[in-house]
């Protein structure tokens, strides 16, 4: 069952479709999905999840610039 802050599975923008769709990794799949459900999931706040979108955009940036340098 999907819960309704992600979406619902007659909503074409439900996140799991989008993640899939666009083919993103673990890191960018959670940063979509924390920005997607932020102010939604009842008993968290909008701001928790922005944080978390935030540390996983981080992450993936920092998996990056490491590749980057070799």
């Amino acid at each position: 069952m999907t819960e309704t802050y992600y979406g619902s599975k007659s909503n074409p923008y439900e996140a799991i479709k989008v993640i899939r769709a666009w083919g993103l990794n673990f890191a960018l799949g959670n940063v979509l999905k924390y920005i997607s459900r932020h102010g939604k999931k009842p008993g968290v706040d909008a701001l928790t999840d922005l944080k978390k979108a935030r540390d996983y955009l981080n992450d993936e940036i920092e998996a990056i610039v490491k590749e980057m340098k070799g």
